[in-house]
């Protein structure tokens, strides 16, 4: 599934729409998968260079279980190349080139318990690079009672991700933008891929929520966020909850300004106008309550990355009982 023999020498990657392929000893495009005796190996594995302890609003994750903390883990690699990238220092270079810790799958299960954490996320980098050991600690984390996340930018192919999903409880997928233009110039990648994750992600009970991270002058235009918008409206869903995010100067585009807390305002807008029921700020100074998509009653409420007040009742809303999208204590 994810590897393909196209020579003595060289070995075809699968996982994703790279299909890089490899010849002995060296590493994909994503730095993180090289060809090590004619297969495909997970240079990363069992080795994650980022292990932390967050708040679920971190991933960003809103409708999951809102106020509990989830282990944290990424490594090194990425398959896509964004020039604004946050996480260059680890996504941009290979695992040898960062100190790592060793935590292999079982060991993460029970480190995720140790903090009295019931949620592990992969995330930080491209955590699908990293397929082997993701689906390992899924599945650890799976037998131990616990819940895994995923936080992707979703450029893998169906097949992989199909098999994964089954041990996924909640995603958030970074939608960089809805044009594929913007995908080859800014992300070295192409957009059909995402938008095909996308799909499939919903067809399972995966609780499913999207980020768009605008960044000036390439992705703000009120034309760029209506039709992202409307993609998760109609492909999605009215109730997916979809965060737009401010971008800062990071990486090679190092010279722009900050996103305006105004595109924020601007985005949100576009959003409820065209039926979003749950949308919210990332990077931002303002939060965002999350309200009841039949009556509109605000029922948890937050600050940065607190819960302030939770109303919800069984995952209801008190005022009209309606079920709320999403997974709640």
């Amino acid at each position: 599934m994810q590897h393909r023999s196209v020579s003595m020498e060289a070995v075809t990657c699968m996982l994703c729409p790279h299909h890089c392929a490899l010849p002995e000893g060296k590493a994909g495009y994503c730095r993180a998968r090289a060809n090590m005796g004619g297969k495909i190996v997970p240079l990363a594995y069992g080795r994650p260079c980022s292990v932390a302890m967050d708040p679920m609003e971190k991933k960003p994750l809103f409708h999951f279980f809102p106020g509990e903390r989830i282990l944290s883990v990424g490594a090194c690699g990425c398959n896509l190349h964004c020039r604004n990238c946050q996480n260059a220092s680890i996504s941009q270079v290979q695992p040898s080139a960062v100190p790592h810790s060793a935590l292999p799958p079982e060991k993460l299960a029970v480190l995720m318990q140790a903090n009295g954490a019931r949620h592990a996320a992969y995330t930080y980098n491209e955590p699908l690079v990293g397929y082997e050991y993701v689906r390992d600690c899924a599945e650890a984390v799976r037998n131990a009672g616990g819940n895994n996340v995923l936080v992707s930018a979703g450029y893998v192919e169906k097949a992989p991700l199909a098999e994964l999903l089954p041990l996924i409880d909640a995603a958030n997928i970074d939608l960089k933008a809805f044009s594929d233009p913007f995908y080859r110039r800014n992300c070295g990648a192409t957009l059909v891929p995402v938008l095909e994750a996308l799909r499939l992600i919903r067809k399972y009970p995966v609780v499913l929520e999207v980020t768009n991270l605008l960044i000036p002058t390439l992705n703000d235009s009120d034309a760029m966020i209506l039709d992202l918008v409307r993609f998760v409206r109609d492909e999605l869903g009215e109730e997916t909850p979809l965060h737009f995010s401010r971008f800062f100067p990071a990486h090679r585009l190092a010279s722009l300004p900050p996103t305006p807390e105004e595109t924020l305002d601007r985005a949100l807008n576009i959003a409820r106008d065209a039926g979003m029921k749950h949308v919210y700020r990332g990077n931002s100074r303002k939060d965002d309550d999350t309200c009841c998509a039949r009556c509109g009653a605000p029922v948890i409420a937050r600050k940065g990355y607190a819960i302030i007040r939770n109303t919800l009742d069984n995952g209801r809303c008190p005022s009209c009982g309606a079920a709320l999208y999403g997974r709640f204590a």
